[in-house]
């Protein structure tokens, strides 16, 4: 064991900058890659992540001629089986890092009180038990400063409350913008009538037609959440990343609302709390 140690210290003797930026680089690939497995439920996933890991530890200590090749070859093979493996992931990722604005959201944080997030969540949800009783189809679509300029800019602006009234009008039959998604930002409906990119998940269930589609295509590509109505029906879907909870209940609504405001915003309420 002392002789293992050795050899550790010696990996590091005339460590250079050019060395640094590469277990820099080590780390955050490595760092990345565990949160996109935590984040998909692939545990048995880090299982072997881990032993990869420690594999090439122990080649890395007992070879040291390959030291400069792990640090470079083992970060790339990672991000390349990253790519393939999570590409829905990566790809979410990138447009969320690309679209994230501190300020904007800064300002929708502060721009409700506890009392009126808990009153635009019992109009959600009383909008859709609406809906799903008549069997009227509806997407919504719960966003944080986060979508893509070209999925608002496909329908109409509205910057209005929230209210139960004003959905059920929206995705009423026949009215002009049913056939589209709506876009509740934050404590605003932002938009509706938007149009959304289609899943490409050939896993998807038959039954489910084109406003699921939609719903769960655009949770594979930001990070946002789906509330979708089917018009046969009635049956209420919460899609997530790409995944779906169906026949969601008041109790699954209630706590899908309440995480959508009170841990991606952390509305003003928690200081009311």
């Amino acid at each position: 064991m002392p002789e293992f140690f050795v050899k550790v210290a010696d990996i590091f003797k005339g460590f250079t900058l050019f060395d640094a930026l590469e277990v820099l680089l080590f780390a955050v690939v490595i760092y990345y890659v565990f949160r996109v497995l935590k984040a998909s439920g692939a545990r048995w996933l880090i299982a072997v992540f881990v032993l990869i890991l420690v594999a090439a530890g122990v080649v890395f200590v007992g070879n040291q001629e390959l030291n400069n090749w792990l640090f470079i070859l083992v970060p790339l093979l990672l991000v390349l089986v990253m790519l393939v493996v999570f590409n829905v992931e990566v790809k979410r990722d990138l447009l969320n890092f690309a679209s994230y604005s501190p300020t904007e959201r800064k300002e929708h944080q502060s721009g409700a009180s506890r009392e009126e997030v808990e009153r635009y969540i019992s109009e959600i949800i009383k909008a859709l038990q609406n809906l799903s009783k008549d069997n009227i189809g509806a997407l919504i679509i719960l966003a944080s400063d986060n979508l893509p300029s070209q999925v608002l800019e496909s329908g109409v602006a509205l910057d209005a409350k929230i209210s139960s009234q004003l959905i059920e009008g929206i995705f009423f039959p026949k009215a002009p913008l049913h056939d589209g998604a709506m876009i509740v930002n934050n404590y605003k409906i932002q938009a509706a009538g938007c149009f959304l990119p289609l899943t490409q998940n050939v896993n998807i269930p038959k039954e489910l037609g084109t406003r699921h589609r939609a719903g769960i295509g655009i949770t594979e590509t930001s990070n946002v959440v789906a509330l979708i109505v089917s018009e046969e029906t009635g049956i209420i879907t919460i899609a997530q990343r790409g995944k779906i909870s169906r026949y969601a209940d008041y109790d699954l609504l209630k706590r899908t609302l309440n995480e959508y405001y009170w841990k991606d915003l952390n509305a003003d309420g928690r200081k009311h709390a």
